[in-house]
C-alpha cells in the first residue's frame, strides 16, 4: 500500500547560472561571453560563473587569479544582490500561483510541493514545464527542474538536463535511476567523501545499495544513514514553506593577508555590522557564535562557543567573537574571517508529520506524474 510520502509530487526548479544570467540579461554585450560574478582582482573569489566561462573549468568559489588563469579572455562582474533579490522575487510569484507550499533554498532555487496544486493538473511534469516557460517569457532567463516523489531525487534530477531542460523519475523509476546514479551526483556527497567511496569500490548507487547500515555507519558516521536511506529512495523531509534558517553569518576575504589580531578585530567589528542586518531581517537570536579563520593556505578553522542565553546584540556577539579569536595563536597570515551565530530560536516546521519506518519503494503506484 502507498504510503503518503510515496504519493507525493515535488518540484525542484533551479535557476541557470542565475547571477551571472542576470547580469547577461540586464548587459547585452555580455551575452555569449565567459563571465564571472565576484571579485576580479588578485584576492577576489567568484561568487558564479556563466556557462561559457564553466566551460574553461571556471567555478564558484575559485579565486579571481585562477579563474583568469583558466579563462584568459573571462569578464568580471561587480555583483548586484538587490538586482538579483528582485528577479528572484518575480520567478517565486510564479511559483506561488501553482501552490502554497513553495520552500526557497536560495535566491536561486526551490521546492514546490505540486500534490495539490491550484490549476488542479494532475501531472507535476507539465507544472514544471509550464513554470519553466513562464520564467522565460516573463523574465527572459532559463530554469532547469528536477521532478519526482520526495526533495532528494527532485533536487538530484533538477542537475540532469541542465541547462534549460527537466527530469522526471515517476515512482516506478526512482531505484533503477538511483542504482545507476554515480555517486558524486548524490545530493550531500561532496569531492571528499566520493573520493572515499571510491577507493572502497562505491561508484554508483547499486554499489552503495550493497553496503549494509552499519558498515556505512561505520565508515562514515551519522552521514551513514542518510546515504543508506537516499539509494533507496527514503526521504522524509517535506517541503516546508516555514523554513527557518538554522544559522546567519557574514564572512570577508581580505585584500592582502593579515598576521596581527588587533587588525582582525577591526575587520571583524565591520563584518559584525554586517551580521547585524541579517539578525534584524530574520529576526532571530542565537546561542552559538563560531569564528571562521581560513588561512593563507587555505586551510580553515573554527573556534565556538555556546551561551546559556539567546542573544541578537552584536556588543555581546563580539565579546564572545574577541574571546574566541584570542583562545589560541594565530598558526599563519589569515586571508579570510567570518562570524556565525548558530543554535537559533527557531525550528522548521512541517505542514505535515511523517512518522512511518519503510524499507524502501517496492510499491507500484498508479497516478499521473
Amino acid at each position: 500500500m502507498a504510503s503518503e510520502l510515496d504519493s507525493r509530487k515535488i518540484i525542484h526548479v533551479d535557476m541557470d547560472a542565475f547571477y551571472a544570467s542576470v547580469e547577461q540579461l540586464d548587459n547585452p554585450e555580455l551575452r555569449d561571453k565567459p563571465i564571472a560574478v565576484g571579485g576580479g582582482e588578485k584576492r577576489g573569489v567568484v561568487a558564479a560563473a556563466s556557462y561559457e566561462a564553466r566551460k574553461f573549468g571556471v567555478r564558484s568559489a575559485m579565486t579571481g587569479f585562477q579563474a583568469k588563469k583558466s579563462c584568459p579572455d573571462l569578464v568580471f562582474v561587480k555583483p548586484r544582490f538587490d538586482r538579483y533579490r528582485e528577479i528572484s522575487n518575480q520567478i517565486r510569484s510564479i511559483f506561488y500561483e501553482y501552490t502554497d507550499l513553495v520552500e526557497p533554498l536560495s535566491l536561486d532555487e526551490a521546492y514546490l510541493d505540486v500534490t495539490q496544486n491550484r490549476k488542479g493538473n494532475p501531472s507535476a511534469t507539465l507544472i514544471a514545464s509550464e513554470i519553466r516557460q513562464r520564467i522565460w517569457d516573463e523574465v527572459q532567463l532559463t530554469a532547469s527542474a528536477g521532478i519526482s516523489i520526495n526533495k532528494f531525487i527532485a533536487k538530484v534530477a533538477s542537475d540532469v538536463n541542465k541547462p534549460n531542460g527537466q527530469k522526471t523519475v515517476g515512482p516506478n523509476e526512482v531505484i533503477p535511476f538511483l542504482e545507476e546514479l554515480d555517486v558524486r551526483k548524490f545530493y550531500g556527497v561532496g569531492k571528499v567523501t566520493a573520493e572515499k567511496m571510491y577507493k572502497m569500490g562505491i561508484f554508483k548507487g547499486k554499489d552503495l545499495k550493497e553496503k549494509s547500515l552499519v558498515y556505512l555507519v561505520e565508515h562514515f558516521g551519522k552521514s551513514g544513514q542518510y546515504y543508506y536511506d537516499a539509494v533507496r529512495g527514503i526521504h522524509k523531509s517535506v517541503v516546508s514553506p516555514d523554513r527557518s534558517p538554522k544559522s546567519v553569518g557574514a564572512e570577508r576575504t581580505f585584500a592582502e593577508n593579515i598576521s596581527s589580531e588587533i587588525f582582525l578585530l577591526e575587520r571583524l567589528e565591520k563584518i559584525a555590522a554586517e551580521l547585524k542586518k541579517r539578525i534584524e531581517r530574520h529576526s532571530i537570536s542565537g546561542k552559538t557564535v563560531t569564528l571562521k579563520i581560513r588561512y593563507s593556505d587555505f586551510s580553515s578553522h573554527t573556534r565556538s562557543k555556546t551561551l546559556p542565553k539567546y542573544i541578537n546584540d552584536i556588543p555581546e556577539i563580539m565579546k564572545t567573537v574577541k574571546d574566541l579569536l584570542y583562545q589560541e595563536a594565530l598558526q599563519d597570515s589569515v586571508r579570510l574571517v567570518g562570524i556565525t551565530l548558530s543554535n537559533l530560536n527557531t525550528q522548521e516546521k512541517s505542514t505535515t508529520s511523517y512518522n512511518e519506518e519503510r524499507d524502501g519503494i517496492s510499491v507500484q503506484l498508479e497516478f499521473d506524474f
